[in-house]
């Protein structure tokens, strides 16, 4: 019988690697979106992903670092997700972001709670920052002011409006239906576009 060439070989070998870390990730991801950090366990994220702890420890090496790919494996799914919106439907952009929240809300909260204990996130946080940014950019830039001063307040008018903490505290603190939650949202970024070229900076004394 002859031998598979040494080529073919490793790159049978290279996929199933690539398979293994396919499958600790979806599983991390999974996991992390529906438990809190401290509740998760590597032996369990390797049994839901069929392989061995060690196997997981190889990939990954730590649990921290377990969070940091299912972080960016589930930032990937949600810009993926986001990219469906055209440019300039703001309803359209509540619909995809509360859609999001829904979904990926709760833990998106708890991974932010973890940004002072796990200093290794701050990146993935920083880049879900920018990504944020970029596509309220997208989707909300012929409606920005030109001027680049105005623009800027606008974004981060805009920003602050979408951001998950103003979703968990219409949704969550204050316990809005997900209906009261995208209109109050929706009339958020209407009057804040409207208004977008009339913000200025001042400074706000007692």
């Amino acid at each position: 019988m002859t031998e598979a060439p040494r080529g073919y070989r490793m790159g049978q070998r290279a996929r199933s690697v690539e398979r293994t870390r396919e499958a600790i990730v979806t599983a991390a991801a999974e996991a992390f979106l529906s438990r809190p950090y401290d509740e998760i366990r590597l032996v369990d994220v390797a049994r839901a992903a069929g392989v061995t702890q060690q196997t997981l420890i190889n990939h990954v090496n730590s649990k921290e670092n377990l969070l940091l790919v299912a972080m960016l494996h589930l930032g990937r799914r949600i810009l993926a997700e986001r990219g469906r919106t055209s440019p300039g439907d703001v309803a359209g952009a509540v619909r995809a972001l509360v859609a999001q929240y829904e979904r990926y809300g709760d833990a998106n909260v708890r991974f932010l709670a973890l940004e002072p204990r796990l200093p290794a996130l701050a990146e993935a946080f920083e880049h879900a920052r920018t990504e944020h940014t970029r596509w309220l950019e997208e989707v909300f830039g012929a409606l920005l002011p030109t001027k680049a001063g105005p623009r800027r307040r606008t974004l981060a008018a805009l920003y602050a409006v979408t951001d998950v903490g103003t979703w968990k505290l219409l949704r969550r603190d204050l316990g809005h239906s997900r209906a009261t939650t995208s209109a109050v949202l929706l009339s958020m970024l209407r009057a804040v576009l409207r208004t977008g070229g009339e913000l200025r900076e001042e400074t706000c004394t007692s």
